[in-house]
């Protein structure tokens, strides 16, 4: 008899313990649906100011760089419109319901990343890791937001300066857009390498000749990462209520320029032949592994799952808001803005081919290159270049600070 009530008494502590940890929606709520309070704090946590402020956050946060130049190149080089097959497969399946678990997750215990494990302590090291993965995606997205500003203020000019050879960064093998489309001076043997190509490794990264020589610092460079991290902290100095409001421009501003390049692309020669190139399917790349790897690691990335972002921007949402509708919707957002990009992209990948008489897959670069070598490169050719360069490259500012944030 004794024992059975020691194992009575033990159980209900231990019952108390866990409601101490993470308790029930029923305690740890206010009568309003708020959040819920920590237990060592008295103060409620922060709200949203309006619904509105968290979905362009959390489509801010999904909608990045990724979009603009890696989506439009993996399409394209895993069967054209073929690829959407193993994409919208894995974001049905595993995208949007991994969104919708976190995204729950955040918004049922009101607590961030590391706290929100208190529920199930041997997977702290979930929170800790979630973290660490953040931290390290912060430090090179604003090293590209840096590259964004470099070109942002080299196209406040009358010419940009990747658009002719001849600077002191420039090799031999430099040749412009014009001698290359002539084909008067190229041979067999010989490696030509674009003003824009130079201009971004010589120039921009000061790229050295070995691993043994470290090189110098890029002053230029250096104030531009000190300029985006300065933007970053302005940005959430106010937590959640200075966020929010900045995304109303950052988060639409992209959406603008996307729709204004895609406009003045679809007006160019050659931009249908860029379009039909990038949706163009082939159906033999659906017995291939690596398409179905693409797609799922598009997914992942894009949409930033199990890095710590969408659970704690979900922690500030109120307590009975519709999640759900939030998991649906965000994803979808995320997905059409790549397709939509990469119609943007490849109409001036298609006028490119057009002006250099090449073959649409010659022009075509992956990964930053697409962004800092060939579009820029594309730009070079349009009426009134300076222009579109600024606003392309304000593009990809608001677009890294969006993920920043």
């Amino acid at each position: 008899m004794e024992s059975h009530q020691d194992g009575s008494k033990g159980l209900e502590e231990g019952v108390l313990l866990a409601n101490d940890s993470f308790s029930s929606p029923k305690e740890s709520h206010d009568a309003d649906g708020g959040p819920p309070k920590d237990s060592g704090d008295e103060a409620e946590r922060e709200t949203w100011g309006a619904k509105l402020d968290y979905t362009l956050s959390m489509i801010g946060y999904c909608v990045g760089l990724g979009n603009v130049w890696r989506f439009p190149y993996l399409c394209y080089a895993n069967g054209g419109g073929v690829f959407l097959i193993p994409y919208l497969l894995m974001l049905t399946l595993a995208g949007i319901p991994l969104f919708y678990m976190e995204s729950a997750l955040g918004q049922y215990a009101s607590l961030g990343s590391i706290s929100v494990w208190k529920a199930l302590p041997i997977l702290k090291g979930v929170g800790y890791a979630m973290v660490t993965i953040s931290t390290l995606v912060a430090i090179y997205y604003n090293m590209i937001i840096a590259w964004s500003l470099y070109y942002l203020f080299a196209s406040l000019t009358s010419v940009l300066p990747w658009h002719h050879c001849g600077h002191w960064w420039n090799t031999p093998a430099c040749m412009e857009s014009a001698e290359v489309a002539n084909r008067t001076n190229i041979t067999a043997n010989f490696s030509r390498a674009s003003p824009s190509e130079e201009y971004f490794h010589n120039r921009v990264l000061k790229y050295s000749d070995s691993l043994d020589d470290t090189g110098t610092i890029s002053w230029e460079l250096t104030l531009c990462l000190l300029l985006s991290w300065i933007i970053v902290f302005f940005c959430l100095i106010k937590g959640v209520k200075s966020a929010g409001k900045v995304v109303y421009f950052t988060a639409t501003f992209p959406y603008i320029v996307l729709t204004i390049l895609l406009i003045r692309g679809l007006l160019l020669p050659g931009a249908v032949d860029g379009i039909v190139y990038y949706i163009k399917p082939d159906f033999r790349k659906l017995l291939t592994a690596q398409i179905w790897y693409d797609g799922a690691s598009q997914v992942f990335y894009s949409l930033g799952v199990a890095w710590g972002g969408i659970l704690t921007m979900a922690s500030y949402n109120k307590f009975h808001n519709n999640c759900h509708r939030d998991a649906i919707i965000v994803p979808l957002a995320n997905s059409g803005t790549s397709i939509f990009a990469g119609f943007v992209i490849f109409s001036y990948i298609g006028y490119m081919s057009h002006e250099l008489k090449m073959d649409v897959g010659e022009v075509v670069a992956k990964g930053p290159g697409l962004a800092f070598i060939a579009y820029p490169e594309a730009l070079t050719l349009m009426p009134i270049s300076p222009l579109w360069a600024v606003l392309f490259f304000l593009m990809l500012v608001t677009l890294g600070l969006d993920s920043e944030i």
